[in-house]
């Protein structure tokens, strides 16, 4: 990390609210967590009076599972969010240049200047025909955050070619590509894919992630990466999830046919951006955003202001959770579908 940049780096603004009598649709979390978490994660809070193992097999061999890799190519890290800034903080130096999707998640550029790098914006719709030569990284979401497009796997495929070609390394995070049945990156040599427990397993407090690379990139993650950077609640409990197929499956199709729902019901309100994620994105058009989110949080729902992600002004974002949630975002929002 550089040390001059982080003083003239600010922090990202966020979803989420600590207020637990409010219907939170601004994170895009599940409101679900798979069966039998809880009590793998009091048996293992019981075992914490031990370092946990620092190769942290079982975890990996889960993670593994999940992504189609190897178990040794996957490096535990305490979220996603931690994965992404180890990728960064192994391949970028001060000067360098990263191309980084907008609008999309703001945690990117920020990662990339505290390394002293220069975070180069490219619109996340054009951002798979980016000509990798020059950048160190390239960034790339899948489904990206917050419009919720997901890029075709073979287009994908072909700019990771390209930053093959290019020695360029491609960094993409798939916090939400578990929501989808697209395949992972994981495992092509110029990747390093970031993915963490947050959004799919409803456990955004419990901070577990991991990132998966090959050759000089995973050595380079897995001596960079913190001694212990799991503490074993949440290795347990990530082992325990990461383990769920089934739960992902019935998540899958809960999740699209709310989102399908919410989707109708919106439209005629709202220009709704196609999405294969766990939100929608809204251009409020006309309407005040700050009066639109304001009379949401009065009635016990709070939106996530999308103008805060470069290049939206207009913008509000909805979470995808269950058929009540959807049935509240509707009526906040005014709008009603035949069924809600």
């Amino acid at each position: 990390m550089d040390r001059e940049s982080v003083r003239d780096t600010d922090r990202v603004p966020h979803g989420g609210t600590t207020d637990r009598d409010v219907l939170d649709l601004s994170a895009n979390t599940n409101p679900r967590s798979p069966p039998g978490t809880t009590a793998v994660y009091e048996a293992a809070l019981a075992a914490s009076r031990r370092y946990p193992d620092d190769g942290y097999p079982e975890f990996r061999e889960a993670a593994a599972s999940v992504v189609g890799c190897e178990p040794g190519q996957v490096v535990p890290t305490p979220g996603g969010l931690a994965a992404i800034r180890l990728a960064l903080a192994t391949a970028v130096d001060p000067g360098d240049r990263v191309a980084v999707p907008a609008p999309s998640f703001g945690e990117y550029a920020r990662e990339v200047r505290l390394q002293g790098g220069d975070p180069e914006f490219v619109p996340s719709d054009g951002i798979l025909d980016v000509d990798p030569t020059d950048y160190a990284v390239v960034v790339v979401c899948t489904p990206n955050n917050p419009t919720g497009a997901l890029p075709d796997r073979g287009d994908l495929v072909a700019l990771v070619d390209r930053c093959a070609d290019a020695d360029t390394r491609l960094l993409a995070d798939e916090a939400f590509l578990g929501y989808t049945e697209q395949a992972s990156l994981a495992s092509h040599p110029a990747v390093v894919v970031a993915r963490s427990l947050t959004k799919l397993y409803g456990l955004p407090g419990l901070r577990a992630g991991y990132a998966v690379a090959t050759g000089a990139a995973r050595d380079d993650l897995a001596t960079a990466r913190r001694a212990w950077n799991l503490g074993a609640p949440a290795a347990a409990v990530g082992t325990h999830c990461l383990r769920q197929h089934e739960f992902v499956r019935e998540t899958r199709e809960a999740v699209r046919r709310e989102r399908h729902r919410l989707q109708e019901g919106l439209e005629p309100a709202f220009d709704v951006h196609p999405s294969a994620a766990p939100f929608l994105l809204l251009d409020c058009g006309g309407q005040d955003v700050d009066e639109l989110l304001a009379d949401a949080r009065d009635q016990g729902v709070v939106l996530r202001d999308a103008r805060t992600f470069r290049g939206l002004d207009s913008h509000v974002r909805v979470a995808v959770k269950d058929h009540a949630a959807t049935d509240r975002a509707l009526e906040v929002l005014d709008v009603r579908t035949d069924d809600a």
